[in-house]
């Protein structure tokens, strides 16, 4: 048994079904409880848009202050810092004689950089990780990473019949905190007041997922999936799921529960078959690496694009020449959520009608998504651009015939006010002003 375990917490932000802290807390007689706020989050990046938008954070801030309580119910502590986690565990690695790092396997490629650096820069210290993310470990598929299928067809052919680990229950007791450490959090950003309907933590996640196996939405799935809006329509577990207040094994687990005792159709085979698109593109972040933010993508294929900022700065603002667009992005900007249609139809618009280069999108719905997760908003964004996983290519919705299937009516549209457009230039290609 080690003498001191750090454990840091990323994007699993709950007690129950969280194996990697379980198994660093049954290996030592201290743990260490850590999560870092990198301030990189909250700076503008290469793509016009920071990391951190205000209604992911007040959501992430939840869950952390939830988790904090959590930890002290159990007569532990969570160290917060204000630090990328390279810093912070570096700082804490040479500061105390720290046996052993835990975390939960992260598949995005800067998260995968750090800890192979930590691994290097301090040999005779035990770096673990433990997949709790997926629904599956490494272990349990019948390829290595490397070998994952070009396509997610072929991917669910190989794993959907394999069988799901049970989720497990959360600790009662923990190893105590290291004596003698200042476990004085940093001061971190202000929660920001926002419109989203999430509440962060485990406890709201724990509740909608009860809620919603309660009654007969499941049955109806397929359904009403492609629905604009409506809170019934989908199952809106994808918060929870991106922050790790829910796992994925938790949700497949009440999933199989509510088919056995109510029904199991078509619908309830389709929120599996969600979870594992979802499991697809996390395997597929951890294979590409960095080729996941490439313009060119897997397949190396070259785009015509560009980058005009006129048309960005519409397109964030909803104020676009077409109504079903406008609302969408008005809805995203007003919530930080917004259905998987809603993300289709903008994210052809941005990529076909404007000739935008994709990566600007995909880092715009990072800054806003309240459920974003690296792999499913880069691996889908390239799915849809054609330079991702899809065999048919570039997808390209006709935006009339969207508004006229999906909001015939005009009641999305009229509720997020997307009627009013505008033109999508305002100068010419020598920049001479369009007259209107």
């Amino acid at each position: 048994m080690q003498g001191i375990t750090l454990f840091l917490f990323t994007n699993d932000l709950r007690l129950s079904d969280n194996r990697a802290l379980l198994q660093a807390a049954a290996s030592c007689k201290h743990l260490v409880c850590v999560y870092c706020v990198d301030p990189a989050w909250f700076k503008p990046g290469r793509y016009q848009s920071r990391v951190m938008g205000e209604h992911r954070w007040r959501f992430l801030r939840e869950g952390i202050q939830q988790l904090e309580s959590q930890l002290e119910q159990r007569r532990q502590k969570l160290l917060v810092r204000l630090q990328s986690p390279y810093q912070a565990i570096e700082q804490m690695l040479k500061a105390h004689k720290i046996d052993a790092v835990y975390r939960s396997r992260n598949m995005g490629y800067q998260e995968s950089a750090y800890w192979q650096s930590l691994k290097q820069n301090f040999p005779a210290v035990t770096f673990n990780e433990v997949e709790t993310f997926t629904l599956f470990h490494q272990n349990d598929l019948p390829f290595a990473p490397d070998e994952l299928p070009e396509t997610f067809t072929q991917f669910r052919k190989l794993v959907e019949h394999l069988p799901i680990t049970e989720a497990a229950t959360a600790p009662d007791i923990m190893p105590g905190p290291m004596p003698g450490l200042n476990y004085y959090s940093d001061r971190l950003p202000a929660k920001a007041k926002t419109n989203s309907p999430f509440t962060g933590g485990e406890t709201a996640g724990a509740e909608h997922l009860k809620h919603y196996f309660s009654a007969l939405q499941p049955t109806t799935y397929k359904e009403t999936r492609n629905a604009l809006q409506g809170w019934e329509t989908s199952t809106k577990f994808s918060p929870w799921l991106a922050h790790g207040c829910l796992s994925a094994r938790q949700i497949f687990q009440a999933l199989r529960h509510y088919e056995s005792l109510i029904m199991a159709n078509e619908s309830t085979y389709w929120i599996q078959f969600e979870l594992l698109w979802r499991e697809y593109f996390q395997w597929y972040a951890l294979k590409h690496g960095a080729r996941l933010f490439s313009s060119r993508g897997i397949r190396d294929k070259c785009r015509l694009s560009c980058f005009y900022p006129e048309r960005f700065q519409k397109w964030c603002a909803g104020n676009t020449p077409w109504p079903i667009v406008n609302a969408c992005m008005k809805e995203l900007q007003a919530t930080g959520y917004l259905s998987n249609r809603g993300r289709q139809i903008v994210a052809s618009c941005f990529i076909h009608e404007l000739g935008m280069d994709w990566r600007y999108g995909a880092a715009w719905f990072e800054q806003q998504l309240v459920d974003y997760d690296v792999g499913s908003n880069w691996g889908n964004w390239q799915y849809l651009a054609g330079v991702g996983a899809d065999p048919r290519g570039s997808r390209h919705f006709n935006l009339d015939k969207q508004a006229q299937q999906f909001d015939p009516d005009g009641r999305y549209i009229n509720r997020w006010g997307g009627h009013k457009t505008y033109p999508l230039d305002s100068v010419d290609a020598a920049d001479w002003p369009i007259m209107p």
